[in-house]
C-alpha cells in the first residue's frame, strides 16, 4: 500500500501568539519579530511532523494506491474533532460504506467491503486539528512548541539532539504502534 498525504491549512492563523513566544525566549524588542515568527512556525511544523498531528485546522487529503484488504484504516493525521465525516472516493466515485470514529487517531471502519482486487485509488479528504486558533491547542503541546522555539532561537544552527519536551509530549500524540 502506498499512501500520499497532502495538508492544506484552513486559515493563515499561526499556532502560537508571538507575544508569548517573545516572553518565553526573553526578547523585549521588536526587531526580531520576523525571525521569531519563522522560528516558532518551524517549531510548530516539527511537532506536527513528529506527532503526526495538525495543531490548527487543516484539510488533509490522503491518496492510497494498492489498498490492502482489511476491516478499516487509521487516518494518518489527527485529531478529528466533532462530527466532521471524511469524504471517501474509490477510483473517483463517492463511497459511503464506512463508519467513522473521530479522535486523536481517527479511524474508518469499512461496513461495505470494497472490491479490493479492483481498486486503483482510494481518496480520503477530512478536516484535522485541535481548533481554529492557538488557544485551542492543548497546553502541553503549546508548551512544547515554545520550548522548541526557544531551543531553535538559542542555538540558531543545526542541532544533534531534540529537546526532550518535544519528544516526550509528541510521543503521546503520535500513535506509534509496536
Amino acid at each position: 500500500m502506498t499512501m500520499l498525504i497532502h495538508r492544506e491549512p484552513a486559515s493563515d492563523a499561526l499556532p502560537f501568539a508571538l507575544a508569548a513566544v517573545k516572553a518565553h525566549v526573553r526578547v523585549t524588542h521588536d526587531y526580531e519579530n520576523d525571525a521569531l515568527t519563522t522560528i516558532a512556525a518551524t517549531a510548530a511544523l516539527e511537532i506536527e511532523q513528529f506527532a503526526q498531528i495538525a495543531l490548527l485546522f487543516q484539510t488533509v487529503r490522503v491518496t492510497i494506491f494498492d489498498a490492502q484488504e482489511g476491516a478499516g484504516l487509521t487516518l494518518p493525521i489527527g485529531p478529528v474533532v466533532g462530527d466532521a465525516v471524511p469524504t471517501v472516493t474509490i477510483d473517483g466515485d463517492a463511497f459511503d460504506g464506512f463508519d467513522f470514529y473521530p479522535g486523536n487517531r481517527p479511524y474508518i471502519r469499512w461496513n461495505t467491503s470494497p472490491a479490493w482486487g479492483k481498486i486503483g485509488r482510494i481518496g480520503i479528504v477530512y478536516l484535522a486539528g485541535f481548533g481554529a486558533t492557538e488557544t485551542d491547542i492543548p497546553a502541553d503541546l503549546a508548551q512544547a512548541l515554545m520550548d522548541q522555539a526557544a531551543l531553535l532561537y538559542d542555538a540558531r544552527s543545526p542541532m544533534d539532539e531534540r529537546i526532550r519536551t518535544t519528544s516526550r509530549v509528541g510521543a503521546r500524540y503520535r500513535g506509534v504502534r509496536s
